[in-house]
């Protein structure tokens, strides 16, 4: 019986299947390509349209605005977003320089960190918590745990300080309430849900795709807002969606698709397609970070942030999170206890991440909190929720000293609490403020409901 031979056609102007190659995979590969770039010509056409019938809206016609955005939303909702996430709004850069928020979560024990030496209520209150002979001699008679012995380096240089006494009047002992209010800037009711970071963003005007960024796999409270940040586990992981194998012509069809629409999704969509180049450049080989740098535990996020900024991507701010400081219980100040293997491991980060930037860290500026201090007095070999943490902070530029800010010391405790001595958002902003040299009112406008007073933390 003779073999029939059936053409199946796949568009009007797409010829048969056969017709396209000898072999039947090379065929539908290339009958796939045809297909996109068929249906991309015609989605540029609906826009098109779509803005003929906006100009006639505009010229009284008949049409109204609501029609032509709701045929938009549709195209733009379905590739923009389902493609890019957050790389929708992208800008070209203006105010240099990166701030990166590293928050500790689980409320650190600032005590374990930082301490006076001789203070006698904190040896009456802690005694099997204080820190050991090790540790690293500050100004104004306090030292500091031996875990950040790896940092000494930017100690010395003037380039590492720490805040005492840090906190803010509506934090309470609630984890889930605490770090809420830090990552926010305020209450969800004052600040609109909006977080603190990307309140900043606005006053750091135009950047790139990377101007937010956020390690891990959930962006933070503190990067949700109007100004779209990535949330990226590794550099490589942004890349569009599908088979490898279609990926060139997909990316060729989108960028056809939003080019020439005098829309403003096109800036978007170009600006993300932009962000997926970078990308793919960055993780096209083994990153190599400078020589003797090697990335640990924690570590594996701040090599992330290292290729991205010595890699050109202009990240503004950046957020990397850091679990464990939650130490009722066998919290181990000392070489060898728990909270001094979690701050190690910290200190480690930092100091190759700083090495490995090179000249690049004079533009650089880390932060790290946590939502709340802990109690003054030793529960028996951990410490409860309290107040009055320690927000420390490692510039590229020099610091006013190594102890920042007001301390007045532990006779006159809040209800067991170490005092709010340094209110938390006028430290988060003077930290932002000095790093990408922001008014008065321009860090004002980050924290709703609330006065900004600067703080003196740079030399």
């Amino acid at each position: 019986m003779e073999k029939t031979v059936h053409s199946f056609p796949l568009h009007p102007e797409c010829p048969d299947v056969r017709r396209l190659a000898d072999d039947p995979a090379e065929a539908l590969l290339r009958a796939e390509a045809d297909v996109v770039a068929a249906e991309s010509a015609a989605e540029r056409d609906r826009y098109r349209r779509l803005e003929d019938l906006e100009e006639a809206q505009q010229d009284g016609r008949g049409v109204t605005r609501r029609t032509f955005v709701a045929g938009a939303a549709a195209t733009a909702t379905a590739l923009a977003t389902a493609q890019f996430v957050t790389t929708s709004a992208s800008f070209a850069a203006t105010r240099t320089g990166t701030l990166i928020h590293v928050f500790l979560y689980g409320g650190l024990d600032g005590l374990s960190l930082v301490a006076p030496a001789e203070d006698p209520v904190l040896a009456k209150a802690r005694p099997d918590l204080l820190l050991g002979d090790d540790s690293l001699a500050l100004g104004r008679g306090f030292k500091l745990t031996s875990a950040f012995a790896p940092l000494e380096k930017w100690l010395r240089a003037g380039q590492l300080g720490f805040v005492l006494a840090v906190s803010d009047e509506r934090l309470s002992r609630s984890h889930f309430q605490a770090a809420d209010a830090c990552n926010l800037g305020g209450l969800p009711g004052e600040t609109g849900g909006r977080g603190w970071l990307d309140s900043l963003v606005d006053a750091l005007g135009k950047g790139t795709a990377f101007r937010s960024v956020g390690i891990g796999s959930t962006l933070p409270r503190s990067l949700v807002g109007n100004n779209g940040a990535l949330s990226i586990n590794n550099v490589g992981s942004l890349k569009l969606n599908g088979e490898e194998k279609y990926r060139a012509a997909t990316e060729k069809a989108i960028r056809g698709l939003f080019t020439g629409i005098n829309h403003p999704v096109q800036e978007a969509v170009i600006d993300g397609m932009a962000a997926l180049t970078t990308a793919q450049k960055l993780s096209a080989r083994p990153y190599q970070p400078a020589e003797g740098v090697e990335y640990k535990g924690v570590g594996s996020a701040f090599q992330q942030l290292a290729q991205l900024i010595k890699g050109g991507a202009n990240v503004r701010v950046a957020t990397v999170g850091m679990g464990g400081y939650d130490t009722h219980e066998n919290q181990g100040t000392r070489p060898g206890g728990q909270l001094h293997r979690r701050l190690n491991e910290l200190a480690t980060a930092l100091a190759a991440f700083f090495t490995d930037l090179g000249d690049s860290a004079a533009d650089v500026t880390v932060m790290v909190s946590s939502e709340f201090g802990r109690r003054v007095a030793s529960n028996g070999g951990g410490t409860d929720h309290g107040h009055g943490g320690v927000v420390t902070v490692l510039s590229g530029r020099k610091l006013a000293g190594s102890l920042l800010g007001t301390w007045n010391g532990l006779n006159d405790l809040d209800s067991g609490d170490v005092p709010e001595y340094n209110n938390m958002f006028n430290v988060y902003g003077s930290v932002a403020q000095g790093r990408f040299g922001l008014t008065n009112a321009e860090v004002d406008r980050i924290f709703p409901r609330r006065k900004y007073t600067p703080m003196k933390l740079y030399a």
